[in-house]
């Protein structure tokens, strides 16, 4: 807990002041990031639009490498990332005909799990030993974090899916791949984390780590929880949280036991970050290539790099300076 304290005091002194100055601006200028209109989630194209998100949706998670002839693709309340083994990966997502962004970009967060879990070594070699098994969740979290924020955040990327879009989606057509990336790089802080923008998304990890700490220090009583989370969300993202279902009650996590995984999120996108350094560096047509639609070499880099070497590191640490040389 301690080292997480240090990487987080460090992370929140750089980030609270650009949240600030970023609301401020947007206050101050409440038009300079909205939505173009055929993009606009309210747009009446969107409407009805569940079923064809989806097949675009599996379209893109096959582009990028996942393999359906060992897994499978469904729907669910929560997006996730389950299944057996290697030759065995279950990815679901949501969607919503008033959020056209919510199950696309869950589905390229859930395949970056999904293709690290097919990228271990789960043949009779490597089965059962340190090489087949995730080095931890952070890592995992470093994966789908690496394909949501380093590739779907980009501007090559939007270069690729643009023109899909535009065949589903005929309203679209308007709207640039310019416009696509502007749209998914929006700072718009809201009740929910898992539709977070990547500005605001580290704050909700945040809010989760004090509870927990202060759980465990006994230093808060269940039954104010509701009330400090409320007071945080105003706080620090300027939002009112109207019910606990879309307050404290929203994640799966604390209901199974997963007590102390949510600062994986926020140590996977700082680990994401370092690991796509070290793959432009290793690609330097990497930009060009997702602009294509051409993911196998980032693909199969990151199976060589991260996938296959699975826990044969001591930590997270030692994984990444054999990776990135530092």
């Amino acid at each position: 807990a301690s080292r997480l304290d240090a990487i987080f005091a460090k992370t929140r002194e750089g980030l609270e002041p650009l949240l600030k100055a970023v609301l401020a601006k947007k206050r101050d200028a409440p038009d300079v990031d909205a939505l173009p209109p055929a993009l606009a989630f309210d747009h009446p194209g969107w409407k009805g639009s569940v079923e064809k998100q989806a097949e675009l949706s599996k379209k893109v998670a096959a582009d990028l490498g996942f393999d359906f002839t060992k897994g499978r693709f469904d729907v669910s309340t929560h997006p996730f990332t389950g299944g057996a083994c290697p030759t065995d990966v279950r990815i679901t997502t949501r969607y919503s005909d008033g959020n056209w962004l919510e199950g696309f970009a869950g589905t390229v967060h859930e395949v970056g799990h999904a293709l690290y879990e097919q990228g271990r070594a789960g043949d009779a070699v490597g089965d059962g030993l340190p090489v087949s098994k995730a080095l931890s969740m952070g890592t995992h979290e470093s994966q789908s974090l690496l394909w949501e924020r380093m590739v779907l955040q980009s501007k090559a990327f939007w270069e690729y899916a643009a023109p899909l879009f535009h065949e589903a989606f005929p309203h679209t057509k308007e709207a640039s791949p310019e416009d696509f990336y502007r749209a998914i790089n929006r700072v718009q802080p809201g009740l929910i984390r898992v539709e977070a923008d990547e500005l605001s998304y580290p704050f909700h990890v945040f809010l989760r780590y004090d509870v927990e700490r202060a759980l465990f220090a006994g230093e808060l009583d269940v039954a104010t929880i509701p009330q400090q989370w409320n007071a945080y969300m105003k706080e620090r993202l300027d939002v009112d949280v109207p019910d606990d279902a879309s307050g404290v009650l929203q994640d799966i996590h604390w209901s199974f036991g997963a007590v102390g995984y949510f600062p994986s999120y926020t140590l996977g996108a700082i680990m994401a970050a370092q690991i796509f350094a070290a793959a432009e560096d290793a690609l330097p047509d990497l930009s060009d290539q997702i602009r294509r639609g051409e993911f196998a070499p980032l693909r199969e880099w990151l199976r060589t790099e991260i996938h296959e070497v699975g826990s044969t590191y001591a930590s997270p640490d030692d994984l990444l300076r054999a990776v990135t040389g530092d």
